[in-house]
């Protein structure tokens, strides 16, 4: 009994379809942006007796009407902030409507059961977390893209309440007033920090999956072969 590998056509698996590369990278500047502006305009108004090293933050004086708004780096940041804010929410949007039409929600995100999240964690705590197919989430892994959906709603809302209090007062209210807006904001800025830490950790344990999100393919190590 010879083995060989597959021919390459059959080798080559898609898992990351063209729509959801586009938007994960898009997704990714977005939230670069808006991070980075967001701390320079806490910093003009903190809620904790701290500031971010205006070294890593976005943002910067402007000229507004031929005079120069200095105030901190204010102007630069909300622009920046603002531009950060539509890429977000125009990208999800195809994001959502992309994944609700095709069903990929239900086929990657669910189910998650108590019994996988227990399993899945010991698997990882003793470093013995499956990554053979790149194309199946895990159920911790399904559990963090959960939440990280919920926070994206939840940081729109919250940043329009912010925005256009008066306006919006109803959903202003809904967060409990401008100052419960701008907690709710920050605090999902913060679960966006710690997706991102633990997205970018294991990215770099794995590799490869950083190759499938730009090729969209599995990579050849995942291959089968074939016996004959």
């Amino acid at each position: 009994m010879a083995t060989m590998s597959l021919p390459v056509e059959q080798r080559v698996r898609k898992i990351q379809p063209l729509t959801i590369r586009i938007t994960h990278w898009v997704n990714a500047l977005a939230m670069f942006i808006m991070i980075g502006s967001g701390w320079r305009i806490f910093n003009d108004s903190p809620l904790f007796p701290f500031i971010f090293d205006p070294d890593f933050t976005l943002g910067g004086d402007v000229y507004v009407s031929q005079r120069l708004w200095q105030d901190s780096g204010m102007g630069g940041a909300l622009q920046w902030h603002f531009a950060g804010m539509w890429l977000l929410v125009l990208n999800g949007l195809v994001y959502f409507v992309y994944n609700l039409a095709t069903g990929r929600f239900a086929m990657k995100l669910l189910p998650v059961t108590v019994n996988g999240l227990v399993d899945d964690i010991r698997d990882a705590l003793t470093l013995k977390l499956s990554h053979a197919d790149l194309g199946v989430y895990n159920h911790v892994q399904k559990l963090l893209y959960i939440g990280v959906l919920a926070l994206g709603v939840l940081v729109v809302l919250s940043g329009l309440a912010i925005w256009k209090p008066v306006q919006l007062w109803w959903l202003t209210d809904l967060f409990y007033g401008f100052q419960g807006a701008r907690w709710v904001h920050f605090l999902c800025m913060s679960g966006f920090v710690l997706f991102l830490i633990v997205h970018l950790t294991l990215a770099i344990l794995v590799p490869r999956t950083i190759l499938s999100m730009i090729t969209g393919n599995a990579p050849p190590a995942h291959a089968a072969n074939q016996k004959e």
